[in-house]
């Protein structure tokens, strides 16, 4: 594992992705220790505006302006004038990517929806491979009629689109988290490398380090983990990578249509709430360009490590 990770590091795809991805997990993993914003709280106004230059501001006039007694005087002998002071309120608390249509702080919830949407690709894409690669290799590798079998399982399942499959599970469990989220994305994603994983291994099964292995009596388990699994071990990596890819995605998706985890934050919860609420015709670009922005650079980091692994594993292109 060690020389695989150093030999994708030569590829400037992989590395440019390999840090951005790093500098979105440490940034998930720093913010929570140093600020401790409950991200579901409501703290704050309807879609209230990021505020860092007027609490900036409040915090300055606290500094230099006026002690409570001498605002009383003052007050006092404005009064005698008939006149009073105007009271502008200040801002209470720091949003510095304002609040959401629950006035809750946008850049905490943020920074919670991230994590748990990687929380969810990861798990999906543990699921979707573990599922795909099993069958590809039983399937490539006995052949007959157990390839006959799982082949036809696989193709009814990639005729079948799985976004279809995956509303139609997910609208059937009545209580969904994460983890069930994670679940059914996993066992709906799996097709695609299944096939791959089975093509491959069927050109594999007769290689004469294999033939050895059966010759020597070696049993199925032992023949496909040790002499035809590490051959894939690259081609294993690059669709994990995509599978998490999409299983981020296909989250963002459900949670658009109402069928996401509930009761915690996710971006594509986050992008819901800012469509039913209307955070775009009232200029709320606060509540759902920055949720754009960090799907687009999760997914495009992960694509570009995927493509960077492709680069340098794939004879063709390395070529």
């Amino acid at each position: 594992m060690g020389y695989l990770f150093k030999t994708a590091f030569k590829s400037g795809k992989f590395r440019f992705g390999f840090i951005m991805l790093c500098f979105i997990l440490l940034i998930v993993t720093l913010f929570p220790l140093f600020v401790k914003t409950d991200p579901l709280s409501m703290d704050g106004g309807l879609f209230e505006r990021p505020n860092v230059r007027e609490y900036m501001g409040a915090k300055k006039a606290e500094t230099q302006g006026m002690t409570p007694e001498e605002d009383l005087v003052a007050a006092d002998i404005m009064a005698q004038f008939g006149l009073s002071a105007v009271q502008k309120e200040l801002p209470k608390s720091l949003h510095v990517l304002g609040t959401d249509n629950f006035g809750r702080d946008t850049l905490a919830e943020l920074v919670a929806a991230t994590k748990t949407s990687l929380i969810i690709g990861m798990l999906a894409g543990i699921i979707a491979t573990i599922i795909g690669l099993s069958i590809g290799l039983l399937a490539g590798y006995i052949g007959g009629m157990i390839d006959n079998l799982l082949s036809t399982v696989t193709n009814i399942f990639i005729v079948i689109p799985s976004f279809v499959i995956l509303i139609l599970v997910s609208v059937s469990i009545n209580s969904r988290n994460f983890v069930t989220t994670a679940i059914v994305i996993g066992i709906t994603s799996w097709p695609w490398t299944a096939r791959s994983v089975r093509a491959q291994t069927t050109s594999l099964r007769n290689r004469d380090h294999v033939n050895l292995s059966k010759l020597s009596g070696h049993s199925l388990p032992r023949i496909i983990i040790r002499d035809i699994l590490p051959y894939l071990g690259s081609y294993v990596m690059m669709a994990f990578i995509l599978q998490v890819a999409s299983g981020i995605l296909s989250e963002a998706s459900l949670s658009m249509l109402g069928l996401g985890p509930q009761n915690v934050a996710s971006l594509g919860l986050m992008m819901s709430w800012a469509m039913t609420f209307s955070a775009l015709p009232v200029g709320a670009w606060w509540a759902f360009l920055p949720v754009v922005l960090v799907i687009a650079l999760v997914t495009f980091s992960l694509n570009l490590i995927n493509s960077g692994l492709d680069q340098i594993f794939n004879p063709q292109i390395r070529s």
